[in-house]
């Protein structure tokens, strides 16, 4: 940059400038400061600096004072709610305290000009638009006026009844305040608080003139009926309708309820029919209230069935109020009916039919549940009494009458739900039925069998899934209840449990049905299968080990069938599998009988292992065949297996050395693997137990040479197994070292040690992984 000035007078010229700018902008600062306050002052929101002439972009908007946190018309309702307030607590203190000050004018006079002035008030201020100062005077008004009644109470009328004087005062108070809404229409307090005020003076009055529960529930139904017809008009009349019709047909019900005789309950029936009817006809009127006819329609079937009930058993008294609220279903099938009416009337037959089906429900649990009593001892013909059940035929008669709805309205509305309903409650009614009906024991297990069978069949028939799961689910129900129930005798028991394991065989070979059902049916028949087992040697005084022996055959046959079983073989094979646990567990009070189970086991997994489809069973033989041959070896106090062993294993290696000539794709576990096991594993546990050195070393010299012929011929079983049981031998042997090394060592050493392995491995993580995926497939490509 050239300049004309020195270097000194140009850098002094441009000092004195900046001095001029910094002034400047000082004046400039200070004239705004001026100008914010000014704006403040005289109420602007803001000022917005427009661009400069020069064209430089507008400046941001300066806020004129603090955000404000409220809207001015949520501050003025705040302002005439706490006036109108004031006010009225004013005047609330004036009426109670300063009242006796003052003479009989005096008072007449200020009540009169100050409730004048707050129901006048109103009018004016609508005219010029305040609105809500209105709103705020006109409530100070209203109040008043109920201050006016109550100090002509206190002065003119103090002898009279209260309450008789609140009913006049509340009808007199709702009419005044009725007229002074309608005659300013904008407001829009009055009205609602007329229509409060109207609910008081019938259900007053009733009380006043002790009317008794009746009389008052006459009169909040006709109040009721009152706001229904003023709904019509005035929506905020629809909700006091609501309630007062719902207290009324509460007296009546309570009424109803604890009546001692027919004639007593005639009463209340006909304040439950007019509530009904109310109800009826607000729905007609209204499609969107379709609760009302729902109400409506229990309280009719209440009050009908309310008049037969003091002259019925409890029982049969639910069974009357299902006979009368079950046919308010059929208005389904009624069209020249509102739909709302329609709705609320079926919406009343399902409430009805869920109450009566829960109350016969309560009363046949126990009927169910008392079987579990037999388990206390079993064999010991211990049946309770038909009374012991209590309510008889009445809980079977409503649940039959309930799923009978249920049938009819699942038909009617093609929806699963009801069909669902109806299986459960009529499995629940015919199968309680004989019981509480007091039938012999033998007919009662006979009928109930019949059931069980109806629902089972019900459940391999069924198209539809909801009631096909409800049946299958009754079914298993009702077989594990009776067949408890069979535990009570002994003929009982063969007799249920055949039946139900030949019934339960039939279903599982039944080929139409879908298959999950014939699983579950295939199950059930091996278990009963097992339990007809069991208690054929129970009968037999034989000692429980050698309950295992017949339990066996079970998995036998299920063995010998295989293929034959179909679609359900593989369930079939699961639940013999628990047989077979079972015989384990019943014979392994004794080793001898424990041996000759396992072995025998053995032979039943070596026969199903002979199919193709099924070879991996040929493991579950090896394994319990070397487990019979160990207990066997225990319980004979051996203490050289090898003695037992070692006979196996050389024609066993010897047995896979020729199939792996013939199938060179056999694995070497299935060639020498069981070979090898039978002696190694039954040595590796001796050794363990032995405190001399000679078994170890000879066992580590074999496990190490058979460790190198599987390294040597790339055989995997050998090499795992010879290097598993050499690795086992050597922990055996440097235990005892281990041990005092570490008692000799101070405490910190092993954690230290930890500490260096676990950063020596973290070190070389990603080496080490690399090494294990290249063993891993060493390892993976020997056969």
């Amino acid at each position: 940059m050239n300049s004309p000035l020195p270097p000194a007078e140009e850098l002094a010229l441009i000092d004195r400038e900046l001095a001029q700018l910094d002034a400047r902008r000082l004046y400039l600062l200070a004239r705004r400061d001026w100008l914010l306050r000014l704006l403040q002052q005289s109420g602007a929101a803001a000022v917005r600096w427009g661009p400069a002439a020069s064209g430089s972009p507008a400046a941001p908007a300066w806020s004129a004072g603090p955000a404000k946190e409220a809207s001015a018309p949520g501050a003025q309702n705040v302002l005439l709610t706490l006036g109108a307030v004031l006010l009225a607590v004013a005047a609330l203190a004036f009426t109670l305290v300063s009242w006796g000050s003052m003479g009989i004018a005096g008072r007449s006079a200020v009540l009169a000009v100050v409730t004048a002035a707050a129901l006048a008030a109103p009018a004016v201020l609508l005219r010029r638009g305040l609105r809500s100062t209105a709103e705020s005077v006109a409530a100070v008004g209203l109040l008043l006026t109920v201050l006016d009644a109550y100090a002509l109470y206190a002065v003119g009328m103090p002898d009279a009844d209260g309450t008789g004087y609140a009913a006049g005062a509340a009808a007199v108070l709702a009419a005044v305040w009725a007229g002074y809404g309608s005659a300013l229409r904008t407001l829009r307090i009055p009205l609602p608080a007329a229509v409060v005020a109207a609910q008081l003076p019938l259900p007053l009055a009733a009380v006043a003139w002790q009317a008794g529960p009746l009389g008052v529930g006459w009169a909040l139904l006709v109040t009721a009926a009152l706001d229904a017809a003023l709904a019509l008009r005035v929506r905020a009349a629809a909700l006091p309708a609501a309630l007062l019709r719902s207290a009324a047909l509460l007296v009546g019900a309570a009424q109803s309820w604890s009546a001692g005789s027919a004639a007593q309950a005639l009463a209340p029936a006909a304040l439950l029919l007019a509530g009904a009817a109310l109800g009826v006809a607000a729905a007609w009127r209204e499609p969107r209230v379709w609760g009302a006819a729902l109400v409506g329609g229990v309280a009719a079937g209440v009050a009908v069935a309310g008049v037969a009930r003091p002259e019925l058993a409890p029982g049969w008294a639910v069974v009357a109020h299902l006979l009368v609220g079950l046919p308010l279903l059929a208005t389904v099938r009624v069209p020249a009916l509102p739909e709302a009416v329609r709705r609320g009337a079926v919406g009343a037959g399902a409430v009805v039919g869920a109450l009566g089906a829960l109350a016969s429900g309560a009363a046949v649990a126990p009927v169910l549940v008392a079987r579990l009593r037999v388990l206390e001892e079993v064999w010991a013909a211990t049946t309770p009494a038909a009374d012991a059940y209590g309510p008889g035929a009445s809980a079977a008669v409503g649940l039959l009458l309930t799923a009978g709805a249920a049938r009819w309205l699942s038909r009617v509305s093609a929806r699963p739900e009801p069909g669902v309903l109806a299986v459960v409650l009529g499995w629940a009614g015919l199968f309680a039925a004989p019981v509480l009906l007091g039938f012999p024991v033998a007919a009662v297990f006979a009928l109930q069998l019949a059931v069980t069978g109806a629902a089972g069949f019900l459940a391999l028939r069924s198209p539809g899934r909801g009631a096909g799961i409800a049946a299958a689910a009754c079914a298993l129900a009702g077989a594990v209840n009776v067949s408890l129930g069979a535990l009570d005798g002994r003929a009982a028991t063969f007799a249920v449990w055949g039946l139900l394991g030949a019934g339960c065989a039939a279903g599982a070979a039944y080929g139409p049905a879908v298959r999950w059902v014939r699983s579950g049916a295939a199950v059930c028949a091996v278990g009963y299968a097992t339990g007809l087992l069991v208690a054929a040697a129970a009968v037999t005084d034989l000692a429980v080990v050698w309950w295992a022996l017949p339990v066996l055959a079970v998995p036998a046959l299920v063995a010998a069938l295989g293929p034959r079983l179909g679609a359900v073989r593989l369930p079939a094979e699961i639940a013999a599998a628990v047989s077979g646990v079972l015989a384990l567990a019943l014979s392994a009070g004794r080793p001898g009988t424990l041996a000759l189970v396992l072995a025998l086991s053995g032979v039943v997994c070596a026969g199903a292992a002979v199919r193709p489809e099924r070879r991996v069973l040929g493991w579950a033989a090896g394994a319990l065949f070397v487990a019979a041959t160990w207990v066997r070896l225990a319980e004979a106090g051996v203490t050289a297996p090898e003695a037992y062993t070692l006979p196996v294993t050389v024609p066993a290696l010897a047995v896979g050395f020729l199939r792996r000539r013939r199938d060179a794709r056999a694995s070497s576990w299935a060639a020498y693997g069981p070979g090898l096991a039978a002696t190694l594993l039954p040595s590796l546990l001796a050794a363990w137990a032995d405190a001399d050195w000679v078994r170890p070393l000879v066992l580590g010299v074999a496990a190490l040479a058979v460790t190198l012929a599987g390294a040597r011929w790339r055989l995997q079983a050998p090499l795992l197994l010879g290097g598993a049981v050499l690795a086992a031998v050597a922990v055996h042997e440097l235990a005892p070292y281990v041990v005092q090394v570490a008692g000799a060592l101070p405490r910190w050493v092993l954690p230290a040690l930890a500490g260096v392995l676990l950063l020596a491995v973290g070190a070389t993580y990603e080496k080490r992984l690399r090494d294990a995926r290249r063993l891993r497939a060493v390892i993976g490509r020997l056969r």
